[in-house]
């Protein structure tokens, strides 16, 4: 479909994209409710940086909470996600030979004055994300609300607005990013197309 190959010729170009028009209306909706019934079940944990024995809670660098989807027991809402995810990922596949082979996705919120730092998505002792995306879950948001996703382009920046639908995507390894601190609660659902690590197939060819 023709906004699949538009969302993917703008990530070609510039490593980033965004839209409103990726997601069907009562999706946005049903993903909305649900992530704010979770929230107010205590299901989330506050999020970290690193990964393995690395890993710590470091709330001077990101101060929000997390729950991730698990692919064996996703709820209808949480399957439409992934199926419009599945077929940009065979558009991103198509169109950019990036090999990516599946998602992995989780919630976020961000309480009022919570942030993420500028960082990138892909870990410095791992390379199977590729491709970043954020799809936004706050019906009614406005500029004064704060909490952009700031996108970096050089010296230069771009600021995407959470509001409920918008649908942002951009290289994990090269484009930096943060998330700037909002007045209110701010809800979205991230997720990453992964391909196998590099190391992997190193490990492969070792054995052979």
């Amino acid at each position: 479909m023709e906004i699949y190959s538009t969302l993917v010729d703008h990530l070609a170009e510039h490593g980033w994209a965004v839209t409103s028009e990726l997601f069907a209306p009562e999706t946005i909706t049903d993903l909305a409710a649900e992530v704010r019934t979770l929230w107010g079940a205590a299901a989330f944990k506050a999020a970290g940086v690193g990964r393995g024995a690395d890993f710590q809670t470091r709330a001077d660098i990101r101060s929000d909470h997390i729950l991730w989807l698990d692919d064996k027991k996703l709820t209808a809402p949480q399957a439409a996600y992934c199926q419009t995810l599945e077929t940009l990922r065979h558009e991103l596949n198509a169109q950019l030979f990036v090999g990516v082979q599946e998602l992995e996705a989780h919630y976020a919120v961000y309480p009022p004055g919570a942030f993420y730092q500028k960082h990138v998505d892909r870990f410095s002792t791992a390379d199977e994300r590729i491709i970043s995306c954020s799809l936004y879950l706050n019906p009614d948001w406005s500029e004064a609300d704060g909490g952009a996703l700031r996108l970096y382009e050089g010296e230069n920046f771009i600021e995407v607005s959470p509001q409920a639908g918008t649908f942002a995507i951009f290289r994990s390894d090269a484009i930096y990013h943060e998330v700037l601190p909002a007045t209110r609660e701010r809800f979205s659902l991230t997720g990453w197309f992964k391909r196998r690590s590099l190391q992997h197939y190193s490990g492969l060819s070792s054995q052979v």
